[in-house]
């Protein structure tokens, strides 16, 4: 019996997924949490051969339930979930070690079709992104600016783009306004900027944020 954990702040999406997964036999949805540290503690005190989990989480981010989650647990597969396209994220989990990365907005066959894959200890990813990777790595040319970015300002960066504010963003990452501050600094020197509207007229033009 495979058993999966579902991480999802959204009871809707929980519910939604669990009635996918129970069309295949062997599989059980043996756990849900809504957010990171019910992931945690979930994790602790029972054995999972898969997590399924949102990127955008309440209290912390998806990346960095993720990078805990393959720092204990290296060999344990999680799929990624997002209503972000594959633009933003999939790339930065796949490198942080997720076995693949769908939107939230795939067919139930795509869905289980990751699952398989993942349980096999391989990586999905979907035709799009096999397409960018495969173009990316005949190109000749240095990639775009934000990948210069750590997976954190990266994190800013969305958020600045977004419109808020460093002390929204420093609440939303459980961080100093202080510390926001030094990432935006950093970004903007990463980017060959000086302005948050520089900042959000990229974001917009490369697809980083909805």
């Amino acid at each position: 019996m495979v058993k999966i954990l579902i991480a999802d702040d959204h009871t809707i999406v929980r519910e939604g997924l669990k009635q996918i997964l129970a069309e295949v036999p062997d599989w059980v949805v043996a756990g849900e949490a809504s957010h990171g540290f019910e992931v945690t503690e979930k994790l602790k005190r029972k054995h999972f051969d898969i997590v399924m989990l949102d990127i955008s989480m309440p209290d912390k981010s998806g990346l960095d339930i993720l990078k805990e989650i393959k720092s204990k647990k290296p060999k344990l597969p999680v799929l990624i979930l997002s209503v972000h396209p594959e633009e933003q994220y999939a790339i930065r989990v796949l490198k942080a070690g997720a076995s693949g990365y769908l939107t939230k907005d795939s067919a139930p066959e795509e869905l289980i079709k990751a699952i398989r894959i993942a349980l096999q200890g391989r990586k999905y990813v979907s035709s799009s992104l096999a397409e960018k990777l495969a173009l990316d790595l005949e190109s000749d040319i240095e990639g775009p600016l934000h990948e210069r970015l750590s997976d954190r300002e990266y994190q800013v960066l969305c958020l600045i783009a977004r419109g808020k504010t460093v002390n929204q963003i420093a609440k939303e990452l459980f961080l100093s306004p202080k510390t926001i501050s030094t990432f935006r600094t950093r970004i903007l020197e990463k980017m060959n900027m000086k302005t948050n509207a520089e900042l959000i007229q990229y974001a917009i033009k490369n697809s980083l944020v909805d």
